[in-house]
């Protein structure tokens, strides 16, 4: 644990915090035992002294109160504090994610060749001036009404949008997923179990008055569908696709990606999410990440891979994979997807167990975005636009539209 906070660019302090905090939770907590021992002894004795020794018992039975109480308030506070210590401890990072910081991923393979537009004769443009052209992306009444980091997707631009949610859920449902329409608020418990109120707290939506939270993503309320719940191995995996809108302040971010959807307040996303065997997570999270490649492929779009640095990854994720996809006009991959093996993390958290062979333990989950949309509109638009201002759609996500082969300027 020292080494993976350490990794992490967290506190290794806690650790021994935690460690020392523990030790105060057991010593109190024997001394709490031996003390109500003593106790129901003394009431024996007392029921059978006399005289001056009865005197004797009841004075230190009085004590002895004091002493119970005193050592069962030192153990409940102990144990409090351990288990703030502990929450407050990222999970314990896969030794074979990359060390380092943001910079410092692993670049796993790349997928597809950027197109040269140079050769093809014309200048690209953003997915701004590309929306505007074709009715698609209002930024400037999204920004009237809402504020910045606000838009409007009007005309072909909704209809794309709900294309790709259909095309998502599409896919996920012949995997065998289940279809999820996810609350997008949820109580304390749900956001701090699945590890969303510590270092990403900045990022969250807090409404005091209910003491609710805006979900950043869907693996919140899919997280915590089984709470407190315990579930029989032979159920394994249970694989949910959740659909819901996502809130994040984008706290820290001043100055970054201004200029359109690409670091907004509020979108749409579809997440897989699975609870399955901590023996079986591994494969479980090759296996997202493969899913996630065939939609990317299905999109006719070009994209890198990579294993995320351990500075890099949130609270609850051992390991994680972006997948990132080439934006022309900014000339670098962007993240469009990602997904995170959390292994027994939210779990322990969440209180949500298996039961195998009569025993009962924690068990893992996993999630998976399988399209976040307005990232994926950004990359559809500057990837497959011509020089009349027309954008030529992926063949497989035709269907999802009526049968349209192109996205065309409005006049």
């Amino acid at each position: 644990m020292r080494a993976s906070q350490r990794a992490r660019g967290e506190d290794v302090d806690l650790v021994d915090s935690l460690l020392a905090a523990d030790e105060r939770r057991r010593s109190s907590g024997s001394r709490f035992d031996e003390l109500r021992n003593e106790q129901k002894g003394l009431g024996k004795q007392v029921a059978q002294a006399k005289g001056e020794e009865k005197a004797a018992l009841l004075a230190r039975t009085k004590e002895l109160a004091a002493e119970v109480k005193a050592a069962d308030a030192e153990q409940s506070e102990a144990k409090e504090e351990a288990e703030r210590l502990l929450r407050a401890l990222a999970n314990l990072l896969d030794p074979a994610a990359p060390v380092g910081g943001e910079e410092d991923f692993v670049t796993l393979e790349e997928i597809g060749t950027p197109r040269d537009f140079a050769a093809e004769g014309f200048e690209p443009r953003d997915h701004v001036e590309l929306g505007q052209l074709l009715g698609a992306i209002d930024m400037e009444r999204g920004a009237k009404v809402a504020g910045s980091r606000s838009y409007y997707l009007t005309g072909s631009g909704a209809l794309l949008e709900l294309a790709l949610v259909n095309m998502a859920i599409a896919q996920a449902t012949a995997l065998g997923f289940i279809p999820m329409i996810t609350p997008a608020l949820v109580r304390p418990a749900a956001m701090d179990g699945t590890g969303f109120l510590g270092q990403a707290a900045e990022n969250v939506y807090h409404l005091p008055d209910e003491d609710r939270y805006l979900v950043g993503t869907s693996e919140v309320p899919l997280a915590a569908y089984h709470m407190d719940e315990i579930l029989e191995a032979d159920r394994l995996p249970l694989r949910y696709a959740g659909f819901s809108s996502c809130f994040r302040r984008e706290a820290g971010t001043y100055g970054k990606d201004t200029r359109g959807i690409i670091r907004v307040h509020q979108f749409e996303k579809v997440e897989m999410f699975v609870y399955t065997t901590p023996e079986e997570a591994e494969a479980e999270h090759r296996r997202l990440l493969q899913w996630e490649k065939d939609f990317l492929n299905a999109l006719e779009l070009p994209y890198r891979v990579i294993d995320v640095a351990s500075g890099d990854l949130g609270a609850s994720a051992a390991r994680k994979f972006d997948i990132e996809a080439w934006i022309p006009t900014q000339g670098k991959y962007r993240e469009v997807t990602s997904t995170s093996n959390t292994t027994e993390y939210q779990a322990r958290r969440l209180s949500i167990r298996m039961r195998e062979d009569g025993k009962v333990r924690p068990l893992a989950t996993l999630n998976g975005t399988l399209a976040a949309i307005p990232r994926l509109i950004v990359a559809i638009l500057e990837n497959h636009q011509q020089a009349d201002g027309t954008v030529v759609l992926p063949e497989a996500l035709r269907p999802y539209l009526g049968g349209r082969t192109t996205l065309d300027p409005v006049k």
